[in-house]
This record gives structure tokens, sequence and C-alpha cells, in this order.
């Protein structure tokens, strides 16, 4: 799928799909909403307490295709994000989700590998090997964690989940083969078009193999 991103100039839209996307936002360059998205979504960041504040409409990251929105920035090479994670209310459905994904590109049927931390506590490795494929997944054994974190080895990724002052407990690996760069971030889905819904990444690290 061709898509025209617009970033604050203006672009030739001859594509099928037009992602929107906003200036950079503390540690990301972007975010956008990814997919079949009704409801616009957005990215607030607090300097004060290094707080993003993420809110996310779209059916589900799931299957064959995604509607979430996303922040990232665009990283080559092995990675690991971590991030504290909770939602914001009692939501209108529970499966829906806050992630730390890394992700080929924007097509909504992209290649991923993300860690999901669902409304109602499951937490699970979610990947799709590749464009198009019905997405796969792996359940952490931990219930409700406030830490997630997604590592990216190579073509192997793995999830790891700790509840506040525990040790992180890891899930998988899951093999997904990406193309450097790929977008490396945090989004939400309200997995409910027709509401949004918002989480708090705190403590948000992104660290690559030179650092």
């Amino acid at each position: 799928m061709n898509i025209v991103r617009i970033c604050g100039l203006a672009a030739l839209m001859v594509a099928l799909v037009v992602v929107v996307c906003s200036a950079s936002v503390g540690i990301f360059e972007r975010d956008a909403d990814v997919g079949d998205t009704p409801k616009t979504g957005a990215i607030e960041f607090n300097a004060d307490t290094g707080d993003y504040r993420v809110r996310g409409g779209g059916a589900n990251i799931w299957a064959k295709v995604d509607a979430f929105h996303f922040a990232w920035r665009q990283i080559s090479g092995d990675v690991v994000v971590t991030a504290d994670v909770k939602f914001v209310g009692t939501g209108a459905v529970d499966h829906r989700k806050a992630v730390l994904m890394i992700r080929q590109n924007l097509d909504r049927d992209a290649a991923y590998a993300d860690v999901a931390l669902h409304g109602d506590g499951l937490t699970s490795l979610q990947f799709r090997p590749s464009a198009g494929l019905e997405t796969l997944e792996q359940r952490s054994t931990l219930n409700m964690p406030t830490k997630i974190r997604i590592a990216r080895r190579g073509n192997q990724f793995t999830m790891y989940a700790a509840k506040e002052g525990e040790e992180l407990i890891p899930t998988g690996p899951a093999t997904v083969v990406l193309q450097d760069p790929v977008y490396v971030g945090i989004g939400v889905c309200s997995h409910d078009g027709n509401v949004l819904e918002t989480a708090i990444f705190s403590n948000v690290r992104i660290e690559t193999a030179g650092k």
C-alpha cells in the first residue's frame, strides 16, 4: 500500500492512504494514526515528569490489519524499549491495548512485533511475521504488569513484564524478519473505533546497541 506522509509541509495526495504526522514529541520523531481510525488520536508529553499521555482509537492491533495511534522514531539494528504503563479510566472494552512496538512501516498490514498490555491485564508478545499475515501471540504468565519491555536481537523479539519492584519475566522469543530502519515506539488502540482510550507511558527508554 502506498502512503503519503504529511509532516508539516504540503504533500501531493496521490496515494490510497494519507498518514498525517505531527511534529516531534519527546524522544519520538513523529506520531500519527495508523489504519482505519474514525476517532483521531493524539499524544501529549510532560517535560517535567517525562510522561507520555497517548490517546488512541481503532478496532484492534491484531489479525491482518491494525488501527491505533502510534508515536515512533526510526532506528536500525538491535534495540530495547522499556516503559511503565497504566491505563486511564475503566475503559469501554477490556481488550484496549497499550503497546511498545517495533514495526516495519506505517502500512496497516505491516510486519511487526510488540508487547501489548490489555485493559484486563492480559499481556502478550504479538507479532505479524510478514505483511498481510495473521497476527500471532505468546502470552505472558504475568497479569497486569506495571513495567513492560520489548527487545530486538536480529530477527528475534522477546517480551518482558514485571510488577512494581519485581524482576522482569521474559516471554519468547518470536521470529520476525524486518529490514532496517524500523519504526520503534509506543501506541494505544481502543478496540472500539467509536471511542478513544488513554494510557500513560512513564520512564520510557529506547536503548540501541551503540549505547
